[in-house]
């Protein structure tokens, strides 16, 4: 009987049993292609500022970073629990430490992608016409 207790029990716990793959992608493309964001200076962040074990600078195995292609796009697999939300959060620093969190914005498009956009700014062309 105990046997059968021990192993529903651990098949019911989530996470630090088996290995978790998680990945993640970061479209900057829009951003990329006018020459306002640098990829490969966020790719550079992302190395230096992520947290495995509450430590900086300790990722080792568990995370990769790197940059699919040449169009703006990092992608992120984690072999241990990550959050998505912490990689939004870490954007967000990123952009504000290069002062553009007032151009750019970060956006989750499906689950696992987060794409940086522009806000959407209206001209009002009326406004002009007063002068």
């Amino acid at each position: 009987m105990k046997a059968g207790a021990k192993g529903t029990g651990s098949a019911g716990s989530k996470g630090k049993g088996g290995k978790v793959t998680k990945k993640f992608i970061i479209n900057a493309s829009q951003p990329a292609s006018d020459k306002i964001f640098d990829v490969s200076a966020f790719e550079k962040f992302l190395n230096d500022k992520i947290k495995v074990d509450n430590r900086t600078g300790n990722l080792g195995d568990t995370i990769q970073i790197s940059q699919v292609g040449s169009e703006g796009k990092i992608e992120v697999v984690a072999h241990t629990q990550f959050s998505g939300r912490y990689l939004k959060y870490l954007t967000k620093k990123f952009l504000k430490k290069q002062q553009l969190r007032d151009w750019l914005r970060v956006v989750s498009t499906s689950q696992g992608v987060y794409e940086l956009r522009f806000f959407n700014v209206v001209n009002d062309e009326a406004d002009d016409d007063d002068e």
